[in-house]
């Protein structure tokens, strides 16, 4: 199946529109901080959250209004987490009555997100004020969505891709938003997903999660589980295809194309890390399991040390050997081998678990580009994962040194 990857993010699938506005949550008027997507007709819903114990108040909503398996819009502000709040339920509700209120789409049918500080209050009063202007913002853009979800992100995330099911043409697009707090499980800061396939909501949401093991699980730049991750999609079936009911050749082509979509933007979301110069992508190959590729590959992505000498650019695999060694992976160190990639050449480092003569100048030069790939061969198995990070830099402690104030 081929997959193009097209223009248009979130509002790239037929019978999507998007705006974003800035509303009074953020004291700076040039950042917009609340964002809406709206489908033409309802459709089939699917969404993965953070397993933190302490869990945003919009997330317990969403969960309950896609309990069915449908929506029809996405509502998120950004500026402030809605988490920890003694009315933040309340808020979370009123927000989807404000959707039903001005956009005409039941409040039963909103996917629900904020995004910001824990633990402060948010006032409504700003986003009844903004309602109007957001809908009026509405369109086939979702550049001002991208743009309103934003907290210290440095750029917008967007993505989409056009593939075919049953002769029809389909598409899928998102916008995400991520660069402090990310060590998923289950999913990552906020990503808003749409499609114009027509698939059950089972499948959709059996979909969802297993791609998000591969993508969004497989990421890391802080080792800081958010309270507010939450991945969702909408499938409202524009494309007229027929239904993918089961899981057939349909169903396996639909996710390779939504892995497409998730995998770009985990890299993007990596990429972006909070004071990051730099992405990282390892590569394990040769594992006796998934399971123990993956953990290999996730420990040496957010091993510290190890992203402080990808900062410096300095060839130090003794700490991949190090995060392999305390990953918990089954492997044999023995076997191990290491090498470092990017634009600017390939050099190896270990082999054997050992390591090798090397020209410290050669592997500078690799590792000062923008995005370096490590791979590691552990020569027990067959099986192989990918995990995406970014370098641990001055600007990381800065960032987050005073956040909140």
């Amino acid at each position: 199946m081929k997959i193009n990857f097209i223009d248009g993010g979130v509002c790239a699938a037929k019978g999507y529109k998007a705006g974003g506005v800035h509303c009074g949550i953020r004291k700076n008027r040039s950042k917009r901080d609340l964002a809406l997507i709206v489908s033409e007709v309802r459709a089939s819903a699917a969404a993965v959250y953070t397993l933190n114990l302490v869990k945003g108040a919009p997330l317990y909503v969403t969960k309950e209004n896609i309990s069915d398996g449908f929506a029809q819009a996405v509502i998120c502000n950004s500026g402030n987490a809605n988490t920890c709040n003694a009315d933040g339920i309340y808020i979370a509700e009123k927000m989807c009555d404000l959707v039903e209120e001005h956009a005409g789409i039941s409040a039963k049918d909103v996917i629900v997100a904020s995004t910001g500080v824990i633990g402060q209050p948010l006032p409504i009063e700003p986003i009844q004020k903004g309602m109007k202007a957001l809908c009026a913002d509405l369109s086939v853009s979702s550049d001002n969505a991208s743009e309103a979800i934003m907290t210290t992100d440095t750029n917008k995330k967007e993505v989409a891709v056009s593939f075919m099911l049953g002769g029809r043409e389909c598409r899928i697009g998102g916008i995400a938003k991520g660069s402090g707090m990310i060590h998923p499980n289950m999913a990552t800061m906020l990503v808003f997903l749409t499609t114009d396939a027509a698939i059950r909501p089972n499948l959709l949401k059996s979909a969802l999660k297993e791609v998000t093991n591969d993508t969004f699980n497989m990421i890391s730049v802080d080792g800081d589980t958010s309270t507010n991750d939450m991945v969702s999609i909408l499938a409202n079936g524009k494309a007229g295809n027929e239904e993918i009911t089961e899981k057939n050749s349909d169903y396996r082509n639909f996710k390779k194309a939504l892995f497409e979509v998730m995998a770009r933007l985990s890299k993007m979301i990596a990429a972006d890390g909070e004071g990051a110069t730099k992405l990282l992508e390892c590569r394990v190959t040769g594992a006796k399991t998934v399971k123990a590729a993956k953990t290999a590959a996730k420990s040496v992505i957010c091993s510290s040390l190890f992203k402080a000498a990808m900062f410096g650019a300095d060839a130090n695999w003794g700490r991949v050997l190090c995060a392999l060694g305390y990953s918990g992976a089954d492997i044999d160190v023995t076997k191990v081998g290491v090498e470092f990639a990017s634009g600017a050449g390939c050099i190896e480092v270990c082999r054997m678990g050992a390591g090798i003569d090397f020209s410290e100048e050669e592997a500078k030069k690799v590792l000062s580009c923008s995005e370096i790939v490590i791979n590691i061969s552990l020569g027990d198995g067959k099986r192989s994962a990918t995990a995406w990070g970014c370098d641990l830099t001055y600007d990381y402690v800065k960032i987050n040194g005073d956040y909140r104030t």
